[in-house]
């Protein structure tokens, strides 16, 4: 009997090495992975922040993408042309290698963005990005303001990462170099800091946005698959629209998520407003709007999840239009209309699905929306 306990003693003492020396550290990581400096992280910036070499992985981003536009794999991989951007200045009609507007529309293929320095770039027309493009401006201060914004049109697989994109203007139409290195004439453009036009799997992440002379994000003409995640909106009257316009009915298969974004302080109205289409509305911070937070018109289904909305002390608390509202929590005296019940799924895929946490946990996980710092 003596040696038979000595060997299951002999045993458990392996094992409960092997757990401390293997299994445990691994624990302890993954428990200090899912916060930086103290601030629970989402899914998404989990996936890259917590890597302290993320500067030398920066196309890991691309699988770090939830929601509609589902993984971005298809801006990596075999082929990737790696581009810096080294002179802020702009010609829209011939651009000089070394400025953004070279590297979003005469490189062929898959294009990864970055930027040498801090910089303000003031685009003298539209700038229109390529499809398999990848603008990446983490690790610097790169603003794009003061006439001039961004416009996907009829491109997929782009992703806008850490810029500040702010008091754009409307512009006459115009002539511009267009995706492919190929001459494009545009009509007269509204002013708003980011327009999709038939575009599909496009990742808006980490931007901050503000005071642009139309609104801050419209997503029109049949553009689907389109994740918008941990922005920050701020000093607007309009903000978000999601559809063309009462007649556009391509708009019907629209899909869009907004996830982990804050709204406010000093928006009006548009957080978003949705024509037709389905968009998915989850864990996002609602800050002092004025008119209305959630709208839409045509019937859209729009399910509003987990969200947190924090009225001010004066002025408009209810947050009204057709949506399904579930779990969403609501502070200052906040209230909301709900018109629609049940169904309204997102009906996400393996690639595209993510957690989804309660609305009190909110202020966390967006407290490091926009341009991170």
């Amino acid at each position: 009997m003596a040696p038979k306990c000595l060997n299951s003693i002999a045993m458990r003492l392996c094992l409960a090495l092997f757990i401390a020396i293997f299994i445990a550290p691994n624990l302890i990581l993954a428990k200090n992975t899912q916060e930086i400096h103290g601030l629970r992280m989402n899914a998404i910036d989990r996936c890259w922040r917590a890597n302290p070499d993320w500067r030398r992985n920066r196309q890991q981003l691309a699988r770090c993408a939830v929601g509609y536009s589902g993984k971005m794999t298809g801006n990596i991989g075999r082929g990737l042309v790696r581009y810096k951007v080294t002179d802020p200045s702009d010609n829209p009609v011939k651009p000089k290698p070394g400025t953004l507007r070279y590297g979003a529309t005469m490189i062929r293929g898959k294009v990864w963005i970055t930027f040498q320095r801090d910089m303000r770039i003031r685009l003298e027309k539209p700038l229109l990005i390529s499809s398999f493009t990848a603008i990446d401006g983490r690790g610097v201060s790169v603003s794009i303001a003061g006439n001039a914004c961004l416009r996907v049109f009829k491109a997929n697989n782009v992703i806008i990462h850490g810029l500040q994109i702010h008091h754009c203007r409307a512009q006459p139409a115009c002539s511009v170099m267009g995706p492919d290195g190929r001459i494009v004439n545009i009509g007269q453009v509204d002013g708003d800091a980011i327009r999709l036009i038939s575009a599909s799997k496009v990742w808006i992440d980490h931007n901050t946005l503000y005071q642009c002379q139309d609104g801050l994000l419209d997503v029109t003409r049949g553009s689907t698959d389109i994740t918008v995640s941990n922005n920050w909106f701020r000093d607007q009257d309009k903000v978000m629209l999601l559809g063309h316009d009462d007649g556009y009915l391509r708009d019907k298969n629209m899909k869009v998520t907004v996830v982990y974004n804050h709204f406010g302080p000093n928006c009006n109205q548009r957080m978003p407003r949705v024509r037709f289409g389905y968009a998915h509305v989850v864990n996002n911070l609602y800050q002092k709007w004025a008119q209305y937070a959630i709208g839409g018109s045509m019937n859209p289904s729009v399910k509003s999840e987990a969200n947190l909305f924090i009225a001010s002390k004066s002025g408009k608390k209810e947050k009204s239009w057709r949506f399904y509202s579930v779990r969403d929590a609501f502070e200052n005296g906040a209230s909301f209309i709900q018109t629609g019940f049940g169904g309204a799924k997102p009906n996400y895929n393996r690639q595209q699905s993510f957690p989804i946490v309660d609305a009190q946990s909110v202020r966390s996980i967006t407290r490091s929306a926009g341009v991170l710092r």
